[in-house]
């Protein structure tokens, strides 16, 4: 592994297409560091997928949602064996009513560990029970993905998890898989700690030029971006940005059907503006790259913070998320359950809060709040922020968007809260202002406009100074674990305090 991450870091850092030899023998040397990549064969597998019929296909199923203005809901899972995971996957697709069916991978192949994925095989066949935290996908290869697929009813996905993608897509895909999840800035910044940020590109910009020989060969995979970081509170301009970025990364690899990932914030108008612009704000800087033609659906995320342990809460949160990707407009909503708090749910409590997202978006599919007075002041003030960072990115590299972020990463003019990587400086922190938007307390080095942080600033003093505290870093620390926190101390019984008094 180290070989390899130290062979990709001195390629020379550019965001050019990868030429046709140089990816050909990337190919050769990949599919053979696990015996299963021998099953991988790019012109039989393009042939497989063109015969799929278009329902099974995510690029052609994510084009129809946008044209009907629909919004689909997939969730997430994996389990460590065959035999699991066939189960869960047909449970999602007939009692959740998944309209994408999703494949989890485990940690130990995330990270290309893929002799103890082997371990944890054996001891989940042992146990009559899941001894890994996703499916090892490479591990069982394409013919054994394939049965998977073959059982299922619907397109399926990739929830790959990685910075290191390189290995686990050529299986996954060749293995009928017509969408992977997965972007060079945003898994390498949420997910790892010693990957620099250009071989995280790196790897996905082997993955973005993988895609485009599919489509040279007639196949429309659908390719997606993270854009949730690191599962902490995200201001939209943040996810924003890295959805740019990612964005013009995989079309310059030739990508066109490239959808984008938005972690809900919790609030319906902050939410709906942030969906707005991102679609807006990609589409905008691809066709100041000359990229005209790529497709950028938004998919909505279920709250990807800490979860409350009460279940009624939980359900709550599941059914409010399905309706804040609803009325934002997004393509897609990707579902939790009642069991996030504890664990992997069970295929059931997975099912059911499919069932549960799929009520609340066709109770909210009608309502929009489009020319709403704060929801155009909150985009206007998204779309300030979005284009005062990435027009100094792509002034920082010259041009070259690649160039450009790994350079802004090291000066922290972009930046992410939390981030356990070490490239990435973290000093830029978030919080919940008075009204419940997500605020930026502190933007460390990141060149937002003064007035636009004045604004940020006015509304988190206003926080603290309506519950008498101090106007500091715990605005931020108390705004992480808001939403797990019971609900006696989030809404208590007021009624009741008083009169026991």
């Amino acid at each position: 592994m180290v070989s390899i991450i130290t062979e990709r870091a001195e390629m020379p850092l550019s965001e050019a297409r990868i030429d046709a030899d140089e990816f050909a023998r990337l190919r050769r040397e990949n599919l053979a560091r696990w015996p299963t990549g021998a099953e991988v064969d790019l012109d039989e597998a393009a042939e497989y997928h063109r015969n799929l019929p278009q329902h099974k296909q995510l690029g052609w199923v994510m084009r129809r949602a946008v044209a009907e203005g629909r919004c689909l809901v997939q969730p997430r899972g994996g389990f460590g064996t065959f035999e699991l995971q066939l189960e869960l996957m047909t449970t999602l697709d007939r009692e959740g009513l998944a309209d994408i069916v999703p494949t989890t991978t485990d940690s130990y192949t995330r990270n290309e560990r893929w002799e103890q994925a082997a371990k944890g095989i054996e001891e989940s066949k042992k146990a009559g029970r899941s001894m890994l935290n996703g499916m090892p996908l490479v591990n069982y290869g394409p013919k054994v993905a394939r049965q998977l697929n073959q059982a299922i009813d619907k397109p399926s996905i990739v929830l790959s998890g990685t910075s290191m993608p390189k290995l686990t897509s050529e299986i996954g895909i060749a293995g009928g898989y017509s969408g992977y999840l997965g972007s060079g800035i945003a898994y390498t910044v949420s997910y790892t700690k010693e990957v620099p940020i250009e071989v995280g590109i790196r790897n996905y910009q082997y993955l973005d030029r993988l895609a485009s020989e599919y489509m040279a060969k007639g196949v429309e995979l659908h390719r997606r971006q993270p854009g949730f970081l690191t599962g902490t509170n995200i201001p939209p301009s943040i996810a924003i940005i890295t959805c740019v970025l990612d964005a013009l990364m995989a079309a310059a690899q030739g990508v066109r059907n490239y959808g984008l990932e938005m972690g809900q914030t919790m609030h319906l108008i902050q939410d709906a503006a942030a969906i707005a612009c991102c679609r807006e704000l990609c589409q905008e800087y691809l066709a100041k790259r000359g990229y005209t033609d790529v497709f950028t659906p938004i998919t909505s995320l279920h709250w990807m913070g800490a979860w409350p342990q009460d279940e009624a809460s939980c359900q709550t949160m599941v059914a409010y998320g399905g309706t804040l990707a609803a009325i934002g407009g997004a393509a897609s909503v990707t579902t939790k359950s009642v069991h996030e708090a504890f664990g992997i749910p069970t295929p059931a409590a997975n099912a059911e809060g499919l069932r549960t997202t799929r009520m609340a978006v066709y109770l909210a599919r009608h309502i929009r709040l489009d020319g709403l007075p704060e929801m155009e002041r909150e985009k206007d003030l998204i779309r300030r922020e979005v284009r005062a960072v990435i027009d100094k990115v792509l002034e920082m590299g010259d041009g070259d968007v690649v160039v450009g972020s790994v350079r802004a990463f090291a000066a922290g003019v972009l930046d992410i809260p939390w981030s356990p990587n070490r490239y990435v400086k973290s000093n830029i922190l978030p919080a919940r202002d008075v009204d419940g938007y997500l605020r930026i307390l502190s933007p460390g080095a990141m060149p937002f406009p003064k007035d636009v942080l004045e604004v940020h600033e006015e509304s988190l003093r206003r926080r603290a100074e309506a519950e008498g505290r101090a106007y500091d870093m715990d605005l931020a620390v108390d705004s992480v674990y808001e939403m797990s926190e019971p609900l006696r101390k989030l809404l208590p019984d007021q009624f009741t305090r008083l009169a026991a008094e």
